[in-house]
């Protein structure tokens, strides 16, 4: 604990240095007037003159109505009860000047920070930038995947982060089955590179989220050809919203094939037939994307039936997934 003089009291309560010396001068050395207390506190005339007046003014000292003008302490109990009421004013009153100090530069720091919270990208720049931070990776892709398509979106990129150990989810949508060469020549080769690849009916918006350091978000589907705009998200509100998006849609979607043993029993073309249906492609396309007849379809999907003992073709979906062949 700390322990103040009379004098140093006094100035924390807002006195002056020489009126709170003055008053420990009189209440230790008696009454006196303004002549003996200069001489006794040892300062100038003056300081003891404007000590005096800042202790009338407290209502601490009485000036007795005498020929020496004798000064008389008084007793301090009441005056010092306002002075540290005033006082404890005074300091909330610049506390909450700085608070409100902080306040205004916290918001200017934010609006600040703000601005690089989000990057908008637009035409040409959009494949460079997106290649750009797809090899930034150190960890993990997440990733939405849906028509249209850039120009930039290569192969090799997804390749190359798997060879890193990079992880890589991706669901695709139903219409990516469909696109000319995206199921032979881009998904099937990452998912044999080490790719975990799932498909949902529809994807709302084109995604990338590498590691928890950035995500690439195109408006919704529709407007990507209208707008061709995407946007590169840092980390705040937002990125935690896209990667909870991932997540949800990533759990609701069906798992693509893999390369467990029993699947191996597979032809490569009955596997992706398989992918196709539980992406609830229809047969027409899966009959083009296979390069066969309608009648060839059907007796494909009826031998795979048999194989599973599945009168549907939802049966034949759910077992396939339970024998490990989606």
């Amino acid at each position: 604990m700390v322990t103040f003089t009379v004098s140093e009291a006094l100035s924390q309560l807002g006195l002056s240095r020489e009126a709170g010396q003055a008053y420990q001068e009189l209440l230790s050395g008696g009454v006196s007037n303004l002549e003996e207390l200069t001489t006794r506190t040892g300062m100038s005339a003056d300081a003891v003159g404007l000590a005096h007046r800042d202790l009338v003014d407290a209502g601490l000292v009485n000036t007795l109505e005498s020929p020496d003008g004798v000064i008389v302490p008084l007793p301090p109990q009441a005056i010092v009860e306002i002075l540290g009421r005033h006082r404890a004013a005074e300091i909330d009153e610049s506390r909450l000047a700085v608070a409100s100090a902080f306040e205004a530069f916290r918001r200017r720091q934010m609006a600040t920070s703000s601005d690089n919270l989000v990057e908008v990208v637009t035409g040409s720049a959009i494949g460079p930038r997106m290649r750009q931070l797809y090899t930034s990776a150190r960890k993990q892709i997440r990733q939405l995947d849906s028509p249209p398509y850039y120009p930039h979106e290569a192969l090799r990129d997804a390749l190359e982060n798997l060879a890193r150990g990079v992880e890589q989810r991706i669901v695709y949508a139903r219409e990516s089955l469909t696109h000319p060469g995206k199921l032979h020549d881009d998904i099937e080769p990452s998912i044999e590179a080490g790719e975990q690849a799932r498909v949902a009916p529809e994807i709302p918006v084109k995604l990338i989220i590498v590691d928890e350091t950035v995500a690439m978000v195109s408006f919704s589907i529709r407007e990507v050809d209208v707008f061709n705009t995407m946007l590169v998200v840092q980390p705040c509100g937002l990125f935690t919203a896209l990667a909870a998006l991932f997540e949800h849609i990533w759990r609701a979607a069906l798992p693509f094939h893999d390369r467990e043993v029993d699947s191996q029993r597979l032809l490569a073309q009955d596997r992706r037939l398989l992918a196709l249906l539980a992406g609830g492609v229809s047969d027409e396309a899966i009959a083009h994307e296979l390069g066969v007849s309608r009648r060839t379809l059907y007796r494909r999907v009826e031998i795979l039936g048999a194989r599973l003992g599945a009168s549907t073709r939802f049966q034949l979906a759910l077992l396939a997934q339970r024998r490990g062949w989606l």
